[in-house]
């Protein structure tokens, strides 16, 4: 098998996938992430000290070294990242016919019903949105909020930031950097056409970029590729049924979220709607839980792990069937006749 990390968590999403491979009794190529030298660094240092390094290899470098490493035949593709280099990944698979697990990302929704509380969904809100800088595939990546209470949610949601972060977001201790230089300058491009409610400071040579509120429409930039940064879009909708709508006319997310108490509602969602995971009245916390299946959907992804989900990916269910031969009936061959034929109806009926 073959494991490539991302670098949003590169010890994660390297390691996590690792185990299944182990689970499943599989030998292993391990890629971590390039952007993420000393994890990656880590990872080639620590695995062949710890793990037979007959079995589990570790190759470390960028796009090169990929690439070679992808003209191998493998039995399974573990890939974790965008969906441009998923592409790439899934042609160099078809080479050799070998199967893939893609864990992508997307825009995933946050829809915010007026029945929800408020204040508790917008400290999540604010929560799984800015941990990591926004760098995370299940980050709320716009919200949908009922038209009521959109201002007052906003008003919540930037509470939520001073609280956790203080009022010089920058000092804080709690509060992570863009990964790198070519990262901070698509997101910094993302701003121009949308009205600011919160934040928009950066400064490129600290990667920093202040947890920021925009208002924006669903022909902005921000909204249309997966934004994958501190950035978060807040839209006005009128009703569920628009909400609903707005979703399903797009990709389908890695991850669904939805505040809001009334069961009809969340059943709605859960029918309607086609996403990798469906969260109400949280975010995130679907990933470490080990009794679900991790995975999207379409644009998002194919294929899921975590738990025994893991091992499933990772091994082939093979059937076997053992059959005596002490016995053998007649009515299985040729020539066929009409009580050989009833026979056999009977027999499999």
């Amino acid at each position: 098998t073959l494991v490539i990390g991302a670098w949003n968590y590169p010890l994660q999403l390297t390691l996590a996938p690792l185990v299944g491979a182990i689970c499943g009794g599989n030998a292993c190529v391990i890629k971590p992430p390039d952007l993420t030298p000393n994890v990656s660094a880590l990872i080639h240092r620590l695995v062949p000290k710890y793990l037979d390094p007959d079995l589990y290899v570790v190759f470390e470098g960028g796009k090169d070294e990929v690439t070679e490493i992808l003209k191998q035949p493998f039995d399974l593709i573990f890939f974790t990242g965008g969906t441009t280099v998923a592409k790439i990944v899934m042609k160099a698979a078809a080479e050799h016919l070998t199967p893939v697990v893609l864990e992508l990302g997307g825009k995933s929704p946050a829809i915010v019903m007026a029945d929800c509380d408020l204040k508790v969904s917008a400290k999540r809100l604010a929560w799984g949105k800015y941990m990591n800088a926004g760098q995370t595939c299940v980050a709320p990546d716009y919200i949908l909020a009922e038209a009521s209470i959109k201002d007052a949610l906003v008003e919540e949601i930037k509470k939520a930031i001073r609280e956790f972060y203080g009022d010089d977001v920058q000092t804080s201790p709690d509060y992570c950097r863009i990964v790198d230089e070519r990262a901070f300058d698509r997101l910094a491009k993302l701003l121009p056409d949308t009205r600011i409610l919160h934040g928009g400071k950066s400064d490129r040579n600290d990667l920093f970029i202040e947890p920021t509120i925009v208002e924006a429409s669903e022909t902005s930039e921000v909204m249309q590729n997966e934004i994958f940064g501190p950035i978060l879009p807040v839209l006005p909708v009128s009703s569920l049924d628009e909400a609903i709508t707005f979703i399903n006319a797009r990709p389908k997310p890695l991850a669904l979220y939805a505040f809001t108490n009334d069961s009809g509602s969340k059943t709605k969602i859960t029918k309607e709607t086609t996403s990798g995971s469906v969260v109400f009245n949280d975010l995130v916390i679907h990933m470490p839980e080990p009794h679900l299946p991790f995975g999207g959907v379409g644009n998002s992804g194919m294929g899921a792990y975590h738990g025994k989900y893991s091992f499933d990916t990772f091994t082939h269910a093979k059937g076997v069937l053992r059959k005596t031969s002490w016995f053998d009936l007649p009515v299985r061959y040729a020539p066929y006749t009409d009580l050989k034929a009833k026979i056999m109806r009977w027999l499999l009926s």
